[in-house]
């Protein structure tokens, strides 16, 4: 028997993040709830607590995301949609710090590599956090007025902070692709278009091993 509903879909990161953006265009009446690591956001789908899982798999500048490939044969789930995001990356800070002000800018290892120009522009220190969405989180709790993220636009709203820069990141073509994950398969919409079949395999370290299995 099929388990209640809960209105609620998981995602990896602090409020604010990319994922969360990715919840809002595709399921806005939903509830959604941020997990700390990829493994919470299985576990909770897993558990029933949410009904669905937003999840990066791939990124264009950043490549595959190797953790969800660890998790998701082992998980049970059905990929039941996916979704195309652009990213962004806004400069935000503390109500009333300016630019000039700036010492240290925190963010997620990708986005600061993304956004490289703006950093030595200025000649800030770089400074990697767990997240995107959490570094804008952690500038707004700790009152220094040196510091700053680079984040969703988002996050900005939610935290509380002032956006000094729009979408500084280096490239205008990065997109992430999410997965849409479902315990059950009768989430997928049907006759709706081409189906899309997702294969994750493993094969053995030889010359060629990956071109003979395609052929």
């Amino acid at each position: 028997m099929n388990k209640a509903r809960t209105g609620k879909i998981g995602f990896q990161g602090a409020r604010g993040a990319n994922s969360e953006i990715a919840i809002r265009e595709v399921f806005p009446m939903m509830e959604a709830v941020p997990c700390d690591t990829f493994e919470d956001v299985f576990n909770a789908l897993a558990a029933g607590s949410v009904d669905l899982a937003m999840i990066p798999i791939e990124n264009t500048l950043a490549g595959r995301v190797a953790d969800i490939h660890h998790l998701l044969p082992a998980s049970g789930t059905f990929i039941i949609g996916e979704h195309f995001l652009p990213i962004h990356f806004d400069l935000m800070v503390l109500p009333g710090v300016k630019i000039e002000d700036i010492k240290t800018v925190y963010s997620h290892v990708h986005a600061l590599g993304q956004c490289r120009k703006i950093i030595r522009q200025h000649g800030w220190k770089a400074v990697v956090g767990g997240d995107t969405a959490g570094s804008a989180k952690f500038v707004s709790e700790q009152g220094d007025r040196t510091i700053a993220a680079l984040a969703p636009a988002l996050a900005a709203d939610i935290y509380g902070l002032d956006t000094l820069a729009r979408n500084v990141e280096d490239a205008d073509h990065n997109t992430t692709r999410f997965v849409i994950l479902s315990n059950e398969q009768k989430w997928a919409k049907q006759g709706d278009g081409p189906v899309m079949t997702t294969f994750l395999f493993q094969v053995r370290n030889l010359p060629a091993a990956l071109y003979k299995a395609m052929g």
